[in-house]
């Protein structure tokens, strides 16, 4: 069976209006190189010691030890190109990485299913879990004994993260956000979600970009973490982009731009902002994958 590879893509969640429930897999990746060994090894990214306690490795026992099988011994060598704490769903990409691991190294053959059940626990919502396992856009919720999901693959759009030096952790932007929203406003609020899904659905992305950026529900709480929130807004507006809204918590930013405008749209952005990797990014429509 080895060697092999594992790939998990990043994933922006929320998209706007779609609070804790859509989420798009994005061109950037975690790796893991498993290759046979004597003993088990985990290199996490750019080191040359094993790791002891790495957090991949620690799900992927965890895993084992839910289904009652011992891990055969392997080095694994990580590599990542997912930056941390900016909104691009590391966590859940290394959570899915680690159920992966456990998967093929156990020959445990989950279902897509019980992998984002068992990455739902762990992480507790399925916003970012969801899209690093199947891929493209997926929006999700948790019922009582389920995890319902849709998925759609065929987005026409460019994308464009603006991803800055700073790290905002998630807790910081969760605790900004009120703890109860008035039912007028939840309403609103809500329709707003079922817009932006439905526009993407009927490829109405000029009415995608419009909603994008009416969220109610944690864009206008957490923009005021967001260095140049809205000068990026308005001079992607300017430029031609359908809408933008922030990657997951922020502090990323992620613009929807029309199919071959991309290139055109991002160089200019980067002239905008010091201190950002302003990035064209493909969505992902694989999900984790194995080579």
């Amino acid at each position: 069976m080895m060697p092999f590879r594992i790939s998990v893509p990043a994933s922006s969640a929320n998209l706007g209006p779609g609070f804790d429930s859509m989420g798009l897999a994005l061109g950037l990746y975690i790796h893991l190189d498993v290759t046979d060994s004597d003993e088990h090894a985990f290199f996490a990214h750019g080191s040359s010691e094993s790791a002891e306690n790495h957090f991949i490795w620690n799900i992927s026992k965890q895993v084992a030890e839910r289904y009652g099988v011992t891990l055969p011994p392997c080095s694994v060598q990580e590599t990542s190109e997912i930056p941390l704490a900016r909104g691009l769903g590391s966590s859940a990409s290394a959570i899915v990485a680690g159920i992966e691991l456990a998967n093929q190294l156990g020959n445990l053959q989950l279902t897509d299913e019980q992998k984002l059940a068992f990455g739902t626990e762990l992480e507790g919502h399925p916003d970012n879990i969801a899209p690093a396992i199947f891929g493209g856009l997926t929006i999700s919720t948790m019922l009582e004994h389920d995890i319902p999901s849709a998925r759609l693959h065929d987005m026409e759009l460019d994308l464009i993260a603006y991803i800055p030096e700073v790290e905002l952790k998630t807790e910081v932007a969760r605790d900004c956000l009120p703890d109860t929203y008035e039912r007028n406003y939840a309403a609103r609020a809500s329709a707003m979600s079922n817009l932006v899904v439905a526009a993407l659905y009927s490829k109405d992305y000029v009415l995608f970009g419009k909603m994008l950026e009416h969220d109610l529900f944690h864009e206008p709480f957490r923009k005021v973490l967001i260095a140049h929130f809205d000068m990026i807004r308005d001079k992607a507006k300017e430029l031609g982009a359908f809408g933008t809204a922030l990657s997951g918590a922020g502090p990323t930013m992620l613009s929807f731009v029309p199919k071959g405008k991309g290139e055109t749209v991002k160089q200019e952005m980067t002239k905008q902002l010091e201190g950002y990797q302003v990035k064209l990014l493909k969505i992902d429509t694989k999900g984790v994958s194995i080579s």
